[in-house]
């Protein structure tokens, strides 16, 4: 699934169950963050396509680096969308930390389904117990059908807290 928003549905699904305690913004960053080696081997011809970028110790690396930048680009983010700051919107570390350790993790589990070449136990296992634990055609209604049941309960969350603070 590399440089496609279907990594984005579970990530929806989860900012519509956790609210403000996970960043869409910072997730959607990680799962960018997660596919520029990737980017890197189909420019250059050169590397191992899901390397060691796609395995749980560089997610780990790579969480840590996406929640350190994207702390910091998400109000950037919020600025460049025209979504004002007086909207509550705090970017708290904890909440940075879950979501980018979210989406790199994630990021692993999702292609460890549909791309022979990962092994995201190395270096501590060489094997992909995961591959085709579903179809790929499955794989991709899953995040479909997830990021379409998270915009739905979003913005049901939403459109309840308004009734409520009308009433």
């Amino acid at each position: 699934m590399p440089f496609t928003p279907v990594h984005m549905g579970p990530g929806i699904l989860l900012k519509a169950v956790l609210q403000g305690s996970f960043s869409l913004m910072v997730f959607g960053w990680a799962q960018i963050v997660m596919d520029i080696q990737p980017l890197l081997v189909l420019v250059t011809g050169e590397g191992h396509l899901h390397g060691f970028s796609h395995t749980y110790v560089g997610a780990s690396l790579l969480a840590i680096f996406a929640a350190v930048t994207g702390k910091y680009l998400a109000p950037f983010g919020l600025f460049v969308l025209r979504i004002p700051r007086t909207k509550g919107i705090v970017f708290r570390w904890w909440v940075v930390g879950l979501s980018a350790f979210i989406g790199c993790f994630s990021h692993v589990v999702l292609d460890s389904i549909m791309h022979a070449d990962m092994q995201p136990f190395y270096p501590f296992a060489p094997n992909n117990p995961m591959l085709k634990s579903i179809s790929v055609e499955a794989l991709h209604k899953l995040c479909l059908y997830s990021g379409l049941a998270g915009a739905a309960i979003y913005y049901a969350v939403l459109w309840f807290n308004i009734k409520r603070a009308n009433n």
